[in-house]
């Protein structure tokens, strides 16, 4: 994994304030594994956990959220997964797993994190997914197309969200809407992130 992205995302996270005790737990976890790990713990193959990056997408006035029900695991989550190479930022990773799983472009993602969560996946085993987490405004008109990796993808009212639902993902709702309110994010630079293929 490129060193880029580990000094971004340590510096990412140095700096982060955590919205909740939670996620402060979490981001003194994620800091100890990146410590311990280096830039291997941005990687799927360090079985004693990775950071992964994701984002809430809402729609461009801020009245949906965009989920898709995952294909592995099938249940309405948020759109993200695990860093890459082509990565140099963790906000760009979050982008770019945005992007491929929406079919949307031009989503603009707001970088500073909203949340962070660790929770148990089956990658390579079992492992942990630090996952730190961003919020996104697709443009209007936006029209998404389902990935290989999920089964459907749908827009819902934030006090209407789908079932069976991750457990980590409606806690994204109300910080991301914030965000939207706050500033409407602001674009990662081009040459923060370059999108790969859809795998």
């Amino acid at each position: 994994m490129p060193d880029a992205l580990y000094a971004d995302t340590l510096a990412l996270l140095t700096r982060w304030q955590p919205p909740t005790a939670e996620a402060a737990d979490a981001l003194d976890r994620t800091l100890r594994l990146l410590d311990e790990g280096g830039p291997a713990a941005l990687t799927r193959a360090y079985r004693a956990g990775h950071v992964t990056a994701s984002a809430l997408v809402l729609d461009a006035t801020g009245s949906r959220v965009l989920l898709c029900l995952h294909g592995r695991f099938r249940r309405w989550v948020q759109l993200g997964g695990h860093c890459e190479p082509v990565d140099r930022t963790l906000a760009g990773a979050a982008l770019r797993e945005a992007t491929e799983e929406s079919g949307i472009s031009g989503l603009r993602l707001d970088p500073t994190p909203i949340d962070l969560d660790i929770h148990q996946v089956s990658c390579q085993g079992d492992s942990l997914h630090h996952d730190v987490r961003f919020a996104a405004v697709a443009p209007a008109g936006a029209v998404e197309r389902v990935s290989a990796e999920s089964v459907e993808l749908g827009w819902f009212a934030p006090d209407a969200l789908p079932e069976p639902l991750a457990g980590a993902t409606a806690q994204l709702v109300a910080p991301a809407l914030a965000a939207y309110r706050r500033s409407r994010p602001h674009p990662v630079p081009d040459a923060a992130v370059e999108v790969a293929p859809t795998r």
